[in-house]
């Protein structure tokens, strides 16, 4: 009955200091990036408490306050700290949406008084928009300086440009008169590093130079970016979106979107990147929106003070996010909310729509790429498909399936056993032997030492005569009557065959690489690194029956494009934001049909090997306490099979509303870690009065202590209306009422646990008291409810949660 130890006393404030200033690998740890020790700290003790200093409130009428008692007996002021969260707790919706209406009438009731209180309502109505307007700035720039300073640290382990350092290479050559169509990336303003150290721009000697450099530069980005992790901002790693998933349902993790993990974050990416590593930035991307969101929002007070509100502009930072990785507005809205977001109000619908066109607005006015789109691989199609190909289109839906059950099992069996050895306390020394191992394998193959994002260029884009790419090598017939770009009928050179052995070899080194990559101690996301599994499907022999003589009936880059988004959508189990952030990229509305089947085969397929996608698996992968709204529960135990305390277990630990002293109460709070308490009228009748916090205990009496005379240990603590009457020479009592949480949500012992699960879903409880005829039974915590879907799963829950 009981709840759980979240963490242990003294460790809240100081676990992000002390990993901060961690001096050996062996202090970076997994999950997040910090120590999370979720054994003993989950949010079974996160139990429910008062509402906002001062009121109450009730669940009748549709949640209305009850205002009867509003500042503590024994004060005249509200009490600092009451009705606010710790690291790793997760908050109270219902308390928090209950303080924003109380706030919403107060300014309401008030703005016909006064000019300035007008003021302050049209003010107070307009920070919702403000604020998304602020995320949306700042997410587009940051998205044009990561792709700008990308790109060019990409080309720098190449060669660096000597009529202007800070031009990448395509730019370098924009302004040369010596290039030529066949060779239009050489001009002489661009030097490779062989030409600078040994003079040589040809032959084995050339070749070793910048294979040297190239290795060289490569492990600088990798151990730059992994130590300015690990000294400031150990919450920089990774792709950030499960842990914006967990967040956005309610749990507290104190600097995850902090201004540290906002400036770490998009320095290690660009160097992450540029690295060369089997990463994205796309899903880093959505993490440092939010951390514009999170740090814009402490500009409103009506954000600022208040969990819940702050989510729904973390929300719209998630839409901005998307919108600037891909260039996709909608997608971004969409990916919001099939996604990440736990609470999605229609007014958080429009916010995060006018973020996205924020941000993608400033992303094209700064145009990063230099070709007015708002992502390098915008690519348009404008042959039409033919009924016929929804085969191969299915075909790559199974693929994109079966390669995402493979990633996701692959991946975390590495992740579970990096956390479980002792490589994983070396996490320094595994992104070094990750960057050398990619950058020895990588730069032989052109097509794997390419930016992720040219390749995916050169993958999505259509042959035709300006095209230079060995993919587009076929033969010319000057004999012909046929224009020059009429490909279908002309034979493939050597170039077409040797590129597509080296993107077969490509195609198995990302498999392989991705999975050790996803999850180190550097900001990685997973969009870029699935796009690229999909390559050219040529007109050969499979199509060679249907396809009229002359007939430019297939288009390769669609099935690159198909397939792109048949393997994320196997890999994140996406589907409508998928299908729509693709038909973004691509421009063509013919093309929703093909990628409707493929994304949704690839659901089927990968769902028979496993519900979860990559992000709920990192999520169940790190023990954080969040319920899937996704997941089914179709199990028929009742409440009290999960409730605490269980038989054998030691009796639940309660409060009486006016027998308990002072010293009573705190030697409870020092012999538990539990983090509130139930109140019942006497030992006796067990009659359920209220909940009261461990936090909210602990400030009141403190805070007493300190402001009024005559509290000592021997004082007694009245949590009722009115106070017993007491011998003449007792002292002062205390009444504690205020901080009592009158309506705690309460089930019977016979309630279905389907129901439970769903109460706990839809209103976002921490835990639930279960009663009967009024008596009180027991508890049932967040944490219970995940131990208990675990168990009937045929899981152990120890190997699940908390590590």
């Amino acid at each position: 009955m009981e709840s759980e130890q979240l963490f242990h006393r003294g460790y809240y404030r100081n676990s992000y200091n002390s990993i901060t200033s961690a001096s050996s690998d062996e202090e970076l740890l997994d999950g997040a990036g910090v120590i999370m020790d979720f054994q003993t700290s989950e949010d079974d003790n996160l139990l429910d408490g008062d509402t906002a200093v001062g009121t109450h409130y009730t669940m009748t009428n549709g949640g209305s306050i009850n205002s009867s008692t509003h500042l503590l007996d024994l004060l005249d002021e509200p009490i600092p700290g009451v009705g606010t969260y710790d690291d790793f707790h997760t908050i109270d919706w219902v308390r928090e949406k209950c303080k924003d209406r109380e706030r919403h009438r107060r300014i309401n009731s008030k703005k016909k008084e006064s000019a300035w209180e007008m003021t302050k309502s049209l003010y107070d109505a307009w920070s919702g928009w403000l604020v998304v307007t602020l995320t949306g700035l700042a997410s587009g720039a940051l998205a044009g300086l990561i792709d700008i300073a990308a790109d060019w640290m990409t080309d720098l382990k190449e060669g660096i440009c000597l009529s202007a350092l800070w031009y990448n290479h395509e730019q370098c050559c924009w302004g040369s008169n010596e290039t030529t169509f066949e060779e239009r990336d050489k001009c002489p303003q661009w030097k490779t590093w062989a030409e600078l150290i040994i003079g040589q721009a040809e032959g084995p000697g050339s070749y070793i130079m910048n294979y040297i450099m190239y290795i060289f530069w490569a492990l600088g980005f990798a151990f730059l970016a992994v130590s300015l992790v690990k000294v400031f901002a150990p919450y920089a790693c990774g792709s950030g979106i499960p842990e914006i998933k967990t967040i956005l349902s309610g749990f507290i993790i104190r600097g995850y979107l902090g201004k540290w993990t906002l400036m770490i974050k998009t320095i290690t990416l660009v160097l992450a990147v540029a690295s060369g590593l089997s990463l994205g930035k796309e899903g880093p991307l959505v993490h440092v929106a939010c951390c514009c969101g999170n740090i814009f929002s402490y500009l409103f007070p009506k954000y600022s003070t208040n969990e819940a509100k702050k989510r729904e502009v973390l929300s719209a930072a998630s839409a901005a996010g998307v919108s600037v990785a891909f260039g996709a507005p909608i997608g971004g809205v969409l990916f919001s909310l099939e996604e990440v977001s736990y609470y999605f109000p229609l007014k958080t619908l429009w916010r995060s729509f006018f973020a996205a066109l924020v941000a993608a607005f400033v992303l094209r006015s700064i145009n990063p790429f230099g070709n007015s789109r708002l992502v390098l691989f915008y690519v348009e199609y404008h042959t039409p498909w033919y009924l016929f190909e929804l085969f191969p289109f299915i075909l790559l839906g199974v693929f994109g399936g079966l390669w995402g059950a493979f990633f996701i099992r692959a991946n975390i069996a590495w992740c579970r056993r990096r956390k479980s050895t002792r490589f994983g306390k070396y996490p320094v020394l595994e992104v070094i032997v990750v960057a050398a191992i990619t950058a020895v394998i990588a730069f032989p193959n052109p097509y794997t030492r390419l930016n992720t994002s040219e390749l995916i260029k050169e993958l999505f884009t259509d042959c035709g005569p300006l095209e230079s790419s060995s993919l587009c090598d076929y033969r010319n017939d000057m004999n012909a009557s046929k224009i020059v770009d009429d490909i279908p009928d002309r034979p493939a050179g050597l170039g077409v065959y040797s590129a597509i052995w080296q993107l077969c070899l490509a195609l198995i080194f990302k498999i392989i690489m991705t999975v050790f990559t996803f999850g180190i101690k550097v900001p990685s996301g997973l969009f870029i690194p699935m796009e690229q599994l999909a390559y050219y499907h040529h007109d050969w022999f499979i199509f060679k029956e249907w396809c009229e003589v002359g007939a430019d009936c297939i288009t390769p880059g669609l099935y690159a494009m198909v397939g792109a988004a048949a393997c994320l959508g196997g890999v994140t189990r996406m589907t409508v934001s998928l299908v729509v952030i693709v038909f973004e990229l691509t421009g063509g509305l013919e093309y929703i049909v093909p990628l409707m089947a493929a994304v949704m085969t690839s659901k089927w397929v990968g769902d028979a090997f496993g519900r979860e996608g990559i992000y709920e698996a990192h999520i169940r992968l790190n023990g954080y306490p969040f319920l899937d709204a996704k997941e089914e529960f179709t199990h028929t135990t009742l409440a009290a099979d999960v409730m605490r305390p269980r038989r054998n277990d030691p009796p639940l630990a309660v409060l009486t509303q006016d027998n308990m002293t002072v010293d009573d109460i705190e030697n409870m709070i020092n012999e538990t870690s539990y983090n509130g308490f139930p109140v019942i009228m006497s030992k006796e009748s067990q009659r359920l009065v209220g909940f009261a916090l461990r936090r909210d205990l602990t400030i009141a009496i403190e805070s007493a202590r300190k402001k009024q005379e005559g509290i000592v240990g021997s004082s007694r603590v009245c949590f009722a209306q009115h106070t017993p009457s007491l011998p003449a020479e007792s002292p002062r009592p205390l009444k504690l009422r205020s901080i009592l949480d009158m309506s705690p949500f309460t089930v019977t012992d016979h309630t279905p646990m389907e129901i439970v699960v769903d109460i706990f879903r839809k209103l976002g409880l921490r835990q639930c008291l279960v009663t009967h005829n009024g008596r009180l039974l027991g508890i049932i915590t967040k944490k219970d409810i995940l131990r208990h879907m675990a168990q009937t799963a045929n899981q152990d829950p120890a190997s699940i949660m908390f590590n």
